[in-house]
């Protein structure tokens, strides 16, 4: 049963990856209660529909931090994108750039700044952990300036590592965890010819070129463990502030008291994010997190949100609850490790038709016009 792009997508893409890279990007922390409750509490808010209202003509752009986009979405930062395509950051954000919208680049991605910026023809997201080592971050920002980086997203939520089982069982880490990766890209021959041995170098694009040698996928989990920053504070984001001059949005806000310190940090944006269930299992999921933080700094700040959305229908959702914009992550990796650049444009092509339909039936014209009026207030306020 088809039940939406996204669906079949993944059942592609597990077709096609190695299990220790489907299971990565389809994972989430400890028993997964969180991962599962973004989709579901985000399915269960019903909209209000309307009819009779002439929606001959609809608009879905809006304005972002400066920045027209054709659609209230940008593709979130994921690590690893290239290796599920053959430099897949490059073809991800070249399938944003041609549908109007933000790529944001991973601190953890495959190819490197300098690679994916001058592939597109608009500017670039960059997104950025907080580190020990902090010569990284500021190589990371001067090379971010240096390329016509627009917008950087701060990752907030990952002090430590969350707990992930799965890349345990699945290969990704845990004993002998290279030769089980081996062993499952030589049974998938397809991936392992286009982004195994088509798609090299399989390191870490970003921390490579500021340390001068490859730091591949082996050194990936024991990297990002041994520099994750449990110490940080608002105080430690200061320099960042005062370094970067553009737009600066602060990902991983689930409370609406961090979101006011956000807006007193003088941060242009939030994120409202779990991680993806990838960090603390039984958060509230995302869609529940985010009303409120709506009612505190909605109008301070420009709100975006991610985790659970999978369809056009999920993003008037979310605008509804009191986004102005989403991001999107699973979904778009689903569609790259199916059908590659060719995968995600479809995918954006069918999530404004469903935004079209789902704009159309609750009587909102414009992106401006999708608010809590657009919901059925028991069930979805």
């Amino acid at each position: 049963m088809i039940i939406s792009a996204s669906t079949d997508y993944r059942a592609a893409a597990q077709r096609r990856l190695p299990p220790f890279l489907f299971h990565y990007i389809d994972g989430g922390a400890y028993a997964e209660h969180t991962l599962k409750r973004n989709v579901a509490d985000l399915a269960d808010i019903a909209l209000r529909q309307r009819v009779l209202r002439d929606m001959s003509e609809l608009n879905l752009g809006t304005e972002l931090f400066g920045e027209q986009l054709a659609l209230p979405v940008a593709l979130a930062p994921v690590g690893l994108t290239g290796m599920y395509a053959r430099r897949g950051e490059v073809q991800a954000a070249r399938a944003a750039a041609a549908k109007g919208i933000p790529f944001t680049l991973s601190t953890v991605s495959v190819c490197p700044i300098e690679e994916v910026a001058p592939a597109i023809d608009r500017p670039m997201w960059f997104q950025l952990y907080v580190l020990k080592d902090r010569g990284f971050m500021k190589n990371a920002l001067e090379r971010a300036k240096a390329a016509g980086v627009t917008t950087l997203v701060f990752t907030v939520d990952m002090p430590v590592p969350g707990a992930r089982y799965r890349d345990a069982h699945s290969g990704m880490s845990g004993p002998n965890a290279a030769m089980r990766r081996y062993l499952q890209a030589v049974t998938h021959p397809r991936w392992a010819l286009d982004v195994g041995l088509l798609g090299k170098p399989h390191d870490l694009g970003n921390i490579s070129t500021y340390r001068g040698n490859p730091t591949g996928l082996e050194d990936y989990i024991g990297w990002l463990g041994n520099n994750f920053d449990p110490s940080i504070s608002w105080k430690d984001l200061q320099w960042i502030r005062d370094f970067w001059d553009g737009p600066m949005v602060i990902k991983g806000i689930l409370d609406p008291d961090d979101a006011r310190d956000a807006v007193k940090f003088g941060a242009d944006g939030i994120v409202v994010s779990n991680h993806g269930g990838r960090q603390l299992d039984g958060v509230l999921s995302s869609a529940r997190a985010l009303p409120a933080i709506a009612d505190a700094v909605k109008g301070e700040l420009k709100i975006l949100v991610d985790s659970g959305i999978r369809t056009g229908l999920d993003v008037v959702r979310m605008l509804a609850l009191g986004a102005d914009a989403v991001m999107l992550g699973r979904a778009f990796v689903y569609a790259l490790a199916a059908d590659g650049e060719a995968g995600v444009s479809n995918l954006l092509e069918l999530i404004e038709k469903e935004m079209r339909v789902a704009m159309t039936l609750t009587g909102a014209k414009s992106i401006a016009e999708i608010s809590r009026d657009s919901l059925v207030r028991e069930l979805g306020a």
